[in-house]
């Protein structure tokens, strides 16, 4: 499979935000395929799931393929993926979901986002950790930038790198902005790429990240 997997170090951190964004510069190039094979806190609609983040990402590629395939499971519940399906009566595997993000993508690069963080249970007794390992993709970390963000990013890039995954960067995502200047000092520790991402400086953002993914 060839593409990149998109996790963060929590949820709330903006992770989706960074993922449109990439695909969209992205989807100039090549054609993109994108997946988020699961979703919860998805409201009804007119009798319909409407999973917010999958409908971004699709559209940030101009996908045509169905919204089902794009994320085949969408849940009501505001929680893990994993308490989600079961609090609607669908336990979902580790099977369940590679096949999905796996789904009519032939050769194309494919951009697959996972639900809350690197160890946020995402289908019965699986983490994202364990979806990312079946795909066997490099992974983006996005990391809120905010006081304690190089623990953060450690913490996170140590636990892919237990789990033999290579993290093509760490993104810190200026969602406030501040003084922090957690960019530089989280070079003294790690040897992974670091990109910087804010809504008002994207051209920049785009020019540090793409010959990484």
């Amino acid at each position: 499979m060839n593409g990149i997997f998109i996790t963060a170090s929590n949820t709330e951190v903006g992770k989706t935000t960074v993922a449109v964004e990439i695909v969209r510069r992205l989807s100039e190039e090549r054609k993109v395929r994108v997946r988020k094979p699961v979703e919860s806190d998805c409201p009804i609609v007119d009798g319909k799931f409407t999973p917010r983040d999958a409908i971004a990402l699709s559209e940030a590629c101009g996908n045509s393929e169905p919204l089902s395939t794009v994320c085949p499971y969408c849940f009501e519940l505001e929680a893990s993926a994993e308490k989600a399906s079961n609090e609607a009566g669908k336990k979902l595997g580790l099977e369940q979901l590679v096949v999905a993000c796996r789904k009519n993508t032939g050769d194309d690069y494919v951009l697959v986002e996972g639900a809350g963080g690197f160890y946020s249970p995402i289908a019965e007794r699986v983490l994202n950790a364990d979806l990312a390992s079946a795909l066997n993709l490099p992974l983006i970390v996005v990391v809120r930038d905010e006081l304690g963000a190089i623990s953060q990013a450690l913490l996170t890039i140590d636990a892919a790198h237990k789990n033999n995954l290579r993290v093509a960067c760490v993104v810190l995502n200026q969602v406030e902005s501040n003084t922090l200047s957690n960019l530089g000092a989280l070079r003294a520790y790690t040897k992974v790429p670091l990109v910087g991402f804010s809504l008002t400086a994207l051209d920049r953002f785009w020019a540090d990240i793409k010959n990484l993914i």
